[in-house]
């Protein structure tokens, strides 16, 4: 049953004190009205606990934003929520409706750097972020004494003479919690082999992000992708103040997975709000998502560090190729995918962390 208040409720009990579930939780579907953010197709959660979330079907699904108690997890850029038709794929055009938020999604095609390659101009990070998501469901219910909220729908990456792929994603939490739950299915509907690179890129902010806040995580190994980030690779997990003419700093992590083959990295703040502290983790499985890249932006305005599990680098479609180590969907094949990203909003939730990601690595 929740805990809502500092109490634990039934649903009868609960039910007994309001007139709707939307009186202290919920999902609502919405949709921008103004500039290039008319018809973005949004869905806002509630979980009751200060915890708020946005999905946009319009924009492939991802999340957009999210807050505890008025405290925002995630870095939000310059563009704002753009909408699918403003998308620029060539080269680095993805980066005008980069709008940040807390997981935007790359892939399916390429991963990472513009690139030619098998014939194909890629641009940045692939298209499946900017595909609008049809059959969508969004709906609440009770389930027992649990109340459950989510958003699901289907986005198709496909072309003519070439791949055609399925990403299907339920996002979902609970009444009382402070997390939510990605779940995606990608299928070859296809009659080919097709390539399949996915990286989630989960964006921090302040103040889960600022001067001293760190990257908490059972990492084995870290290699830094290029000189820039060697320069700074002896403080890739410490974060400092905005910094004029900052260059982004990209590392490649070994995770050590949990006994469950699960991989939980966490941005803490120690210090926010006089040492009660604040951050936000993720939690995936090591098998599907083999990869790990940290992106360390402190720069200006562009002050933000993603934490990216994927199936792949950064490097484009065609350097991973070259290496031989590009992933295929074969033509019927399903892959699932999971995160689980949460809020840890004191001192002794943060400290329990840190104590798991201890004893993961057996120290």
């Amino acid at each position: 049953m929740p805990e809502l208040y500092g109490t634990y409720q039934t649903k009868e009990a609960l039910l007994r004190k309001i007139g709707n579930i939307s009186q202290i939780a919920g999902v609502r579907s919405c949709e921008g009205t103004e500039g290039n953010e008319r018809g973005v197709q949004a869905v806002d959660f509630r979980t009751g606990t200060g915890f708020h979330f946005t999905v946009l079907p319009g924009r492939g699904m991802d999340v957009s934003f999210a807050e505890h108690c008025g405290r925002p997890l995630c870095w939000r850029s310059s563009t704002g929520d753009i909408g699918a038709s403003f998308f620029e794929p060539e080269d680095l055009g993805w980066l005008r409706s980069f709008s940040g938020g807390l997981v935007v999604t790359c892939g399916l095609s390429n991963v990472g750097a513009p690139c030619f390659d098998d014939g194909e101009k890629l641009g940045l990070h692939g298209r499946i972020a900017h595909i609008p998501a049809k059959h969508v469901y969004v709906d609440g219910k009770w389930v027992d004494d649990e109340y459950v909220m989510w958003a699901q729908g289907t986005m198709r990456e496909s072309r003519v003479f070439g791949e055609n792929l399925a990403l299907t994603r339920r996002v979902w939490a609970k009444l009382g919690e402070n997390r939510l739950f990605l779940e995606d299915t990608v299928e070859n509907l296809g009659f080919e082999p097709a390539p399949l690179m996915l990286l989630y890129h989960i964006n921090g902010g302040y103040p889960a992000v600022d001067e001293g806040s760190e990257l908490v995580s059972p990492t084995e190994s870290v290699a830094p992708r290029d000189e820039e980030a060697e320069r700074g690779l002896e403080e890739y997990a410490v974060f400092q103040k905005p910094t004029p003419g900052f260059k982004e700093r990209v590392y490649y992590h070994e995770m050590k997975a949990d006994e469950e083959g699960r991989v939980h990295a966490a941005l803490i703040n120690r210090s926010f709000d006089n040492g009660a502290g604040f951050g936000f983790y993720v939690a995936y499985r090591k098998e599907a998502l083999d990869r790990f890249t940290e992106w360390k932006m402190n720069g200006e305005g562009t002050y933000v560090v993603g934490m990216e599990p994927a199936n792949c680098v950064v490097d484009g479609r065609a350097n991973v190729r070259a290496r031989g180590e590009l992933k295929f969907i074969l033509p019927g094949e399903q892959k699932q995918f999971e995160l689980e990203i949460g809020v840890l909003a004191s001192k002794k939730e943060i400290e329990a962390f840190e104590e798991k990601v201890r004893r993961i690595k057996g120290k």
